[in-house]
């Protein structure tokens, strides 16, 4: 219990760090100019107590040459404006004058593709100075660059996904397409909107202008027609917007099936005390999932067959779902021919895979959306396993997911390796969301196989060349490698590279998934389900 508060603590106190942006002075900075902070303006935009941020570790431990780009100068999440659910993306004005890095674009473009499937309007409050230059080349050119975040504000208008967009400081050169193409823009005065600055139309056509003349709200406003709505100050902006929003219509929900919420029997606390990372301590996911779900009500799927994947129906704030868990205690299990085996928890089996392909595709039929709880090593190797057709069986269940037409959302619990990771719902394989746990490991192998598998490899090719390590250099390789893996599967490394929407709280697991359900009850759009072949 103590591991994992103390693990949260820190994760806790490391988002608190990041949440102060670019610092102190650069904080003050923004004040002087009469403007707030990002994080200022989403408190006076959003309803009370509704902010659920998304990609708060983005970009983290990375560009430090640079002096970092804490949550890659842009503040993504969910929210609620006048009791609507909104989708907000804000530059941070403190962290290199909002300027776009690599992460930034592909944070940007992150929570537009979650707006995109799940249809939610988005409100952009733009400061941004635009392309970071000396990493123009990682930032300018691909479908995931820079260039995307405009393609995907057609495409969403196109859609009917409302945008709003509020210029509340600088918004230059190709950054200057966003506002413009959301359906309504605002402006501040003393903000700027042109494709290129003062001191750049000097250089190129040897024109002197004020940047207030070039592109100014009073000029936009009057005279070029591009602004919607000229503002004095950010607080008359904000005001605006939310006026703006309190009269949209309300369209079509989705038909995923909603009740009352009802609280689960079992609190949440005792989470810290039933989850424990180590093998030598198998827990019961059960009772992991009777802390998260509605009135701690599951109806288990087949609970006597593939014991190692738990799969059932429950509710979770109130919307119907179908569960996809790993379960850790190790099962017994009998085969075809008679003959008992112990079944090692966290790993997948035949008759699990084909358990799990049937459910999934059972909650496809009934339209039940889909939630994956992974702690899962992998799929079970050897002779046994192949007999069995292991490939097969993992290949129907990797088929049913990957052709699953119902909301996915995933839940990183603890490990989450090799092709388990994909079987279970991984983020190649279109979650609308995916949380982690501060406990989570995400990898092609743990760290532990990978140091022992290349380190014996590394020995095989030094004795080829006739050289022999002694215990010594051996102990020193393993521990450099399994360093370097532990370093890669923490949470915080996959999350600083968007793999992971965001690490959760375990006692805030419920309420993640709610927001995620509420989400994806906004698209009421559900297309036909097709698997294509499946091995028999």
């Amino acid at each position: 219990m103590r591991f994992l508060a103390d693990l949260m603590s820190q994760v806790r106190n490391e988002g608190e760090k990041i949440c102060e942006g670019g610092g102190a002075k650069a904080i003050e900075n923004q004040h002087a100019k009469g403007r707030l902070t990002a994080r200022e303006r989403i408190d006076l935009l959003v309803d009370p107590e509704s902010f659920f941020e998304l990609s708060l570790y983005a970009a983290h431990g990375m560009y430090e040459e640079w002096g970092g780009a804490p949550a890659a100068g842009v503040i993504t999440g969910l929210a609620r404006a006048q009791t609507r659910m909104v989708m907000i993306i804000a530059n941070d004005a403190t962290v290199k004058a909002g300027a776009f890095f690599p992460m930034t674009a592909k944070k940007v473009i992150r929570a537009q593709n979650i707006a995109i499937e799940n249809r939610i309007p988005t409100i952009y409050l733009v400061d941004s100075a635009g392309v970071f230059l000396p990493l123009q080349e990682d930032v300018f050119p691909d479908t995931d660059d820079f260039g995307r975040v405009f393609r995907n504000n057609a495409v969403m208008s196109a859609m009917g996904i409302p945008q709003i967009a509020a210029i509340m400081g600088m918004c230059v050169a190709g950054g200057g397409y966003l506002p413009v193409m959301c359906d309504h823009v605002l402006m501040t005065d003393g903000s700027g909107l042109f494709l290129a600055g003062p001191a750049l139309v000097q250089a190129a056509i040897g024109q002197k202008n004020s940047a207030e003349d070039l592109g100014g709200a009073a000029m936009h406003s009057a005279i070029s027609g591009t602004v919607d709505f000229r503002e004095p100050n950010d607080q008359a902006c904000l005001a605006r917007i939310r006026s703006i929003v309190e009269k949209w219509g309300y369209r079509r929900l989705s038909p995923w099936d909603r009740k009352k919420p009802v609280e689960p029997a079992l609190a949440a606390e005792e989470i810290y005390g039933i989850y424990d990372s180590s093998p030598a301590r198998p827990y019961d996911m059960k009772e992991i999932l009777a802390r998260v779900l509605d009135g701690s009500c599951f109806d288990e799927y087949k609970p006597e067959y593939g014991k190692t994947l738990i799969c059932g129906y429950g509710r979770i704030g109130g919307f119907a779902v179908g569960i996809v868990a790993n379960q850790k205690l190790h099962a017994q299990q009998t085969d075809h021919e008679g003959h008992k085996r112990i079944e090692f928890g966290g790993v997948i089996y035949t008759e699990s895979a084909e358990k799990a392909a049937r459910f999934i595709m059972d909650c496809n039929q009934n339209l039940i959306p889909l939630v994956f709880f992974h702690d899962v090593n992998g799929f079970m190797v050897g002779r046994d396993a192949e007999w069995s057709g292991i490939i097969k069986a993992g290949a129907k269940l990797v088929n049913a997911v990957s052709n699953s037409v119902v909301p996915k959302i995933t839940v990183i619990v603890g490990g989450s390796f090799g092709a388990g990771h994909y079987a279970m719902c991984g983020k190649a394989y279109d979650p609308r969301f995916v949380f982690a746990w501060p406990t989570a490991r995400y990898a092609v192998m743990s760290g532990d196989s990978a140091a022992g598998t290349l380190v014996e490899i590394k020995v095989k090719q030094l004795e080829r060349g006739g050289k022999k390590l002694s215990e010594e250099e051996r102990k020193e390789l393993y521990e450099s490698v399994k360093r370097t893996y532990d370093e890669q599967t923490d949470p915080r490394y996959g999350a600083a590279r968007l793999w992971i929407d965001e690490i959760i709280d375990p006692l805030e697991t419920r309420d993640a998934i709610t927001q995620a359900l509420e989400a994806a009850a906004l698209n009421p759009d559900v297309a036909e389900f097709k698997v294509g072949v499946l091995q028999t």
